[in-house]
């Protein structure tokens, strides 16, 4: 009665020794991956070949379609270089600066369309009423001695005290696949770090404007 349930079983049993007779095959670790082989650094070849000397704190540069630059000198003054080092007087009409501890003028970049209209951009610390100042932005015309047309698109408010932390840097984004569909002005948070997280000061702040200086619609914060 019980012989068919025994048989499998038997044939188990047997399969299960035939299995443990069977000498056991050396496991062999595993070789470990080789490290990646990284390229030996080459000390890369730089010439540093001074182009002019005897600024006063300069504190930007903006290279020109003839091989020249625009340098900023932080007490306020704007410079023409030539491409062999000749350092013009500074150029008259810039805005009048808060030339005081990081004070000053600041950035100075070529409009997008430099070519066609030979505009600038300017940034800066502005005075203010009872020793305030603020980040300010213009742009002007500039000719061979003098700038121009010099027009504030943009000012830091409220203007505050203290001679620090202005910024401040200009860009240009590109749209449709032009250069300048609207400008970024960094500016610092004037030493006064909680107004960084003030949304109702401008100090601490990336501003995005159009070129006009008027407000993008599409700002995140308006």
């Amino acid at each position: 009665m019980h012989t068919p349930i025994l048989k499998p079983l038997a044939t188990l049993l047997a399969l299960a020794v035939t299995a443990c007779a069977q000498p056991a095959q050396s496991q062999q670790p595993a070789a470990a991956p080789q490290a990646a082989q990284a390229a030996p650094a080459r000390a890369a070849q730089m010439q540093v070949q001074p182009i002019a000397s005897g600024l006063d704190h300069p504190w930007a540069v903006a290279l020109l379609p003839d091989g020249g630059f625009l340098v900023t000198e932080r007490p306020g003054r704007l410079r023409r270089i030539s491409a062999t080092g000749e350092v013009s007087a500074p150029l008259s009409g810039t805005p009048t600066v808060f030339a005081e501890g990081q004070g000053g003028l600041l950035d100075v970049v070529l409009y997008p369309d430099f070519a066609s209209n030979q505009r600038i951009w300017l940034s800066y610390a502005e005075p203010g009423e009872l020793g305030t100042a603020g980040t300010a932005v213009a742009t002007a015309t500039l000719g061979d001695a003098a700038l121009s047309a010099l027009k504030v698109l943009y000012r830091q408010a409220p203007k505050v005290e203290g001679p620090n932390h202005f910024g401040s840097r200009i860009a240009f984004d590109t749209v449709d696949g032009k250069r300048g569909g609207h400008v970024f002005i960094s500016q610092g948070e004037r030493n006064q770090r909680p107004m960084a997280q003030d949304l109702s000061v401008l100090q601490g702040k990336l501003v995005r404007l159009n070129l006009d200086g008027s407000l993008p619609q599409d700002n995140p914060f308006l």
